[in-house]
């Protein structure tokens, strides 16, 4: 049993010490978030669909591209602006709501789970090789 057990610790403090990007978890700042105003809709039927968005960042208007469908003219959403935005052009923002503090509790869960799958399967093993091995015995003949 002490097998399966110290197997299960060392597996997940390699998670652990292996950082968010084992369990699928991006710590990537997109930018400060800001109110925008959807100035072109994109529909969702094709794809590479890009929708132009209007924000104001330190009191200047500038025009962006959010990589998304779907949101009606003139409806007002969130989205990350980069930190350095470009001089002149759109500049490309993603919805705030997808990266901003979407990742905080995804880690613990994840190695939570991790923990709970480490457990059931040293069980499983433990439970596996604690059944003794019975032959089979053939029950009495009875004449037909």
């Amino acid at each position: 049993m002490a097998i399966p057990a110290a197997a299960g610790v060392l597996v997940v403090l390699l998670a652990w010490l292996a950082g968010p990007g084992l369990l699928g978890i991006g710590n990537d700042n997109l930018g400060a978030p800001v109110q925008a105003e959807v100035t072109k809709p994109a529909p969702c039927g094709g794809t590479d669909a890009k929708e132009t968005v209007k924000f104001t960042v330190t009191g200047k208007t500038r025009e962006g591209t959010l990589d998304g469908c779907g949101h009606g003219q003139g409806e007002r959403i969130e989205v990350a602006v980069p930190e350095t935005l470009p001089d002149q052009g759109p500049v490309a923002v993603a919805l705030a709501d997808t990266s901003m503090g979407s990742s905080d509790a995804r880690r613990p869960l994840g190695l939570a789970l991790l923990v709970f799958a480490c457990f059931s399967g040293g069980m499983f093993v433990y439970l596996w090789l604690s059944i003794p091995l019975r032959p089979k015995t053939a029950g009495p003949r009875t004449a037909s």
